[in-house]
C-alpha cells in the first residue's frame, strides 16, 4: 500500500479465473524450468530449483486449487515470492499485469463454494470488466505447507 491507500498486484492466469496478488510479495517472474523432484512429496509440490544459490520450493497453484489441466510449456511461468523470509515460487499459467486498485474498486469475496477456499481470498477487485480475485498469498500458504516447504529446502 502507498500513501494513497491504493494497493498493487499483479494479476495471473489460473485455468480460465484471473487472480491477483500484492506485488510487494513478488521477487522475480521467470519462465518455468526443470525441477528436483522431493520424495512424497504432495503433488502440488512439484519440486525445487537452484535459484543463485538459494533453494525455492516450486508449487503449482493450478493443483494446489485443482482448476485448470497443468501443463508445461514455454508460456508457464513462475512468480517467486518472498514471504515471511521465505522464497517460495508460485506456477501459474501466465502473468498479466500490475494493477493499481483504489479501495473502492475491492469487494468483499462472496463464499461461492469456488475453487480457492474464503478464508485465502482478500476480496474481489474490479477493473473495468475485469475481475480479479484477491488471493491472500500469506494464509494460502499455510503454516502446514510452510513445513513442507522447510522439508522440501533441507532435502535438496
Amino acid at each position: 500500500m502507498d500513501i494513497n491507500n491504493t494497493t498493487e498486484v499483479l494479476s495471473f492466469r489460473l485455468g480460465g479465473e484471473e487472480y491477483a496478488l500484492s506485488i510487494l510479495k513478488v521477487q522475480e517472474i521467470r519462465g518455468y524450468d526443470a525441477v528436483t523432484r522431493i520424495a512424497s512429496a504432495p503433488e502440488y509440490l512439484k519440486g525445487v530449483i537452484n535459484l543463485r544459490g538459494i533453494i525455492v520450493p516450486i508449487v503449482d497453484m493450478r493443483i494446489k486449487f485443482g482448476v485448470g489441466n497443468p501443463s508445461y510449456d514455454a508460456f508457464t511461468v513462475v512468480i517467486v515470492l518472498n514471504i515471511n523470509g521465505h522464497t517460495i515460487g508460485v506456477v501459474v499459467d501466465s502473468v498479466s499485469d500490475v494493477v493499481t486498485l483504489t479501495p473502492e474498486q475491492i469487494k468483499p469475496a462472496p463464499d461461492l463454494g469456488s475453487s480457492v477456499a474464503a478464508e485465502y481470498l482478500q476480496g474481489l477487485g474490479t477493473v473495468g470488466e475485469r475481475m480479479l480475485i484477491l488471493l491472500d498469498i500469506d494464509k494460502l500458504l499455510s503454516s502446514e505447507d510452510m513445513g513442507l516447504l522447510a522439508a522440501a529446502r533441507s532435502a535438496a
